[in-house]
């Protein structure tokens, strides 16, 4: 796992070690992180989260919704310092974690922690017209991309970290994601041949402005 994690991180690597014992540690003091979980922290989360960024261009901005404990967006910050990221998170408790991990990982000119829900209006002020928006195990694909697409410009992409449920979620709610203005979408997998599985990404851009039915244009 050390070269796997060597070969990903590459110089970056003290910081996702860093962030490795903090999640160890307060983070499951904390209950960010279940016990069973501490064995599989490079090969589940890092290293999982971390190859995401292979679909991200130099200096990207993404807005990380439902951020936990950090991933995918802190992970996304310690492989890729070019990187702008957004947490949002709603729970205060994890907001606090996060604000430390920040801190901690000496991380505060590229990541700021924005305290909210993706679908609140404040939050939407706050980061929207975002080039990409990041999700990892937040809800349901139709979900998702409701919250998701008010925060992405036209042209953005939702990048949604899925499982093996990802090719069925998009034939089910392909008609309520285009409804929303969202594209047919497409799954792609990252880390080929470095993580074993591959990472399985399903792909959203927001193709244009659709106005909601409570009559509030989704912007």
């Amino acid at each position: 796992m050390r070269e796997v994690a060597e070969l990903v991180f590459g110089e970056r690597l003290p910081i996702a070690q860093r962030f490795a014992d903090f999640l160890s540690g307060p983070g499951l003091d904390r209950g960010l992180m279940g016990p069973r979980e501490l064995p599989r922290i490079w090969d589940r989360h890092l290293l999982n989260c971390a190859v995401l960024t292979e679909l991200l261009p130099i200096g990207a901005r993404v807005v990380d919704i439902g951020s936990g404990a950090g991933l995918p967006g802190l992970v996304l910050a310690c492989r890729r310092p070019d990187l702008r990221v957004d947490l949002v998170e709603s729970l205060q408790r994890r907001v606090d974690f996060l604000n430390e991990a920040v801190e901690l990982l000496e991380l505060g000119d590229s990541v700021r922690v924005v305290r909210g829900r993706a679908e609140d209006s404040a939050v939407v002020a706050e980061v929207g017209s975002a080039e990409w928006v990041t999700a990892r195990a937040v809800a349901p694909l139709d979900r998702l991309v409701r919250w998701c697409l008010p925060l992405l410009d036209v042209g953005g992409s939702l990048l949604a970290m899925k499982g093996e449920s990802a090719d069925q979620e998009l034939v089910e709610h392909r008609t309520v994601i285009k409804s929303l203005g969202g594209s047919a979408g497409r799954l792609v997998e990252c880390g080929f041949g470095v993580i074993t599985p591959p990472l399985r990404v399903v792909i959203i851009e927001r193709e244009k402005f659709v106005r909601p039915k409570k009559g509030r244009v989704s912007r």
